[in-house]
């Protein structure tokens, strides 16, 4: 084989149609589009416009909403861990972080840190620090021997967060005026 006989699989580049190239094309004239009206002229987005008719997007009822402050945790199975432990991806006998799994290619990204699940066996004797562990998992890793420290991730200090001494982020009125006059 060379350079010069290499070529693409048959139908892997389909011949674009030109339109508007005279009637024996087949798309000359309206190229295709048809006679007059909204469809037929360039720039129109009636996407979701059902003629009228209510559409299904404002039919359907809504429910709920999407919580902005949510948490998106790398999910770890027990089953899993012990893979990577066999493979010698993992040290059993050194504490295993988020950021030891993802060096070892177990998981992909941190994310909000690691949850760990239950799903499968494991045998080796591991500490593992992660963000969140389900009841089971805990109890299978400590059925083998080892030992789950669950690290909860400090919480971002804004106005929707309570203070330690039990005041929100926002200064009541009462205390910016007695701010300004010390």
């Amino acid at each position: 084989m060379k350079l010069n006989e290499i070529s693409d699989n048959a139908g892997a580049r389909p011949v674009r149609k030109r339109v508007g190239r005279g009637t024996g094309s087949g798309t000359g004239g309206t190229s295709g589009t048809g006679h007059k009206g909204q469809k037929s002229r360039s720039g129109v987005s009636i996407k979701g416009f059902e003629g009228g008719q209510m559409p299904l997007y404002r039919r359907v009822p809504k429910r709920g909403f999407t919580n902005i402050f949510r948490l998106e945790f790398a999910e770890l199975n027990v089953g899993r861990l012990q893979q990577a432990i066999d493979a010698k991806k993992v040290d059993a006998k050194k504490p295993i972080t988020g950021d030891v799994l993802v060096a070892a290619g177990v998981i992909r990204r941190l994310r909000d840190g690691v949850r760990l699940l239950a799903k499968g066996e494991i045998k080796a004797n591991v500490t593992i620090e992660v963000a969140g562990a389900s009841k089971s998992a805990i109890e299978a890793v400590e059925k083998a021997g080892g030992k789950v420290t669950v690290i909860a991730k400090p919480k971002q200090e804004g106005k929707h967060v309570k203070k330690p001494d039990g005041k929100s982020g926002k200064k009541a009125k009462s205390e910016k005026s007695e701010d300004a006059s010390a």
